[in-house]
């Protein structure tokens, strides 16, 4: 049975996408074969990549899902990795309707298939938060119901995150989603407010799932650097216990 987890925010850029490479190179290291996806991914840009696994010599390149397959050092299609994309920054129903383009929930299902058969954990990054809408009637949410892997929350750690961060909590609890716990994440440089210095704690103890970790700003986002940081974070014990839970 396929194991991982599935990366979600309270909001948008709170630092999904570092996480997920986080425990991506974490888990690599833990000896697993492990893998990445970013099914959606907006704001792309167009560019010629030589090299690319694509039948389009001119295509949208993600950037999130371009560095979590060069983290994991996958060797797959960006096609599987990041199977929609979209030009403009936004949610993608709203992306879909500016740029005219279907959304083929069968394509993202085809590529996690295909994925999940290659590698012992996948780690899959969502868009945004879990009420963001990839189609009429079809949410974030959604998708993780249909991926099946534990949630990991994103949150930032700055005034506001309480409310934000069990709203998502709880709401994907009354959705029976299972959840992992929360990883704080300052996703800028440390105001160092008391907001931030009390926050933790009172998440500690408010939340009904755990705190996985709090996880500090990276000035960059060098193979070393990630290295270092999430061998000096993450606890090895912790994340075999949330993935065998």
């Amino acid at each position: 049975m396929l194991k991982g987890f599935f990366i979600t925010g309270t909001d948008t850029g709170v630092g999904k996408t570092v996480i997920s490479a986080g425990l991506v190179y974490f888990l690599n290291n833990l000896g697993y074969r492990t893998g990445a996806m970013k099914p959606i991914e907006s704001g792309c840009k167009i560019q010629r990549f030589k090299g690319l696994k694509t039948n389009q010599a001119n295509t949208l390149i993600p950037h999130d899902g371009m560095f979590l397959k060069k983290i994991a050092g996958m060797e797959d299609s960006i096609d599987l990795i990041t199977p929609i994309r979209f030009k403009e920054p936004l949610a993608p129903f709203a992306a879909s309707k500016i740029e005219g383009k279907t959304i083929n929930i069968r394509r993202i299902k085809s590529a996690f298939s295909k994925l999940s058969k290659k590698y012992e954990l996948l780690i899959v990054e969502g868009i945004g938060g879990l009420l963001v809408p990839i189609k009429k009637n079809y949410y974030v949410l959604d998708l993780a119901k249909y991926i099946g892997l534990p949630l990991i929350v994103v949150a930032r750690p700055s005034l506001g995150t309480l409310n934000h961060t069990m709203l998502t909590v709880n709401y994907a609890i009354k959705e029976g989603l299972q959840i992992a716990g929360i990883i704080i994440n300052h996703n800028k440089p440390a105001e160092n407010t008391i907001a931030e210095e009390t926050n933790p704690d009172i998440l500690k103890q408010i939340s009904p799932v755990p705190i996985i970790c709090i996880f500090p700003y990276l000035h960059n986002l060098g193979n070393k650097t990630i290295e270092k940081t999430v061998l000096q974070t993450l606890n090895m014990d912790t994340i075999k216990k949330l993935l065998y839970q």
